[in-house]
């Protein structure tokens, strides 16, 4: 893996390389389930697409927790 140094970002600090092949791990899960959410909204007209967009809306919600969650922000 490449070692790069992110320019500082206000709140945030830099990731060890545990961390971001962690959070590159959530982010390739979170690229699956779109592809699922995608295939159930195209695919599957007939399902009701309110509560495919709210089980959306809800894991985007939880990747991004998650995320945060390994980054450990400083600010709110």
């Amino acid at each position: 893996m490449e070692t790069f140094i992110q320019p500082k970002i206000t709140g945030y600090r830099q990731l060890s390389e545990a961390e971001a092949a962690l959070m590159n791990e959530g982010k390739a899960l979170a690229v699956q389930v779109g592809a699922y959410i995608e295939t159930l909204r195209v695919l599957h007209p007939e399902f009701d697409q309110r509560w495919i967009s709210i089980g959306a809306t809800q894991l985007q919600q939880g990747f991004m927790a998650v995320a945060r969650g390994i980054a450990r922000p400083e600010t709110f």
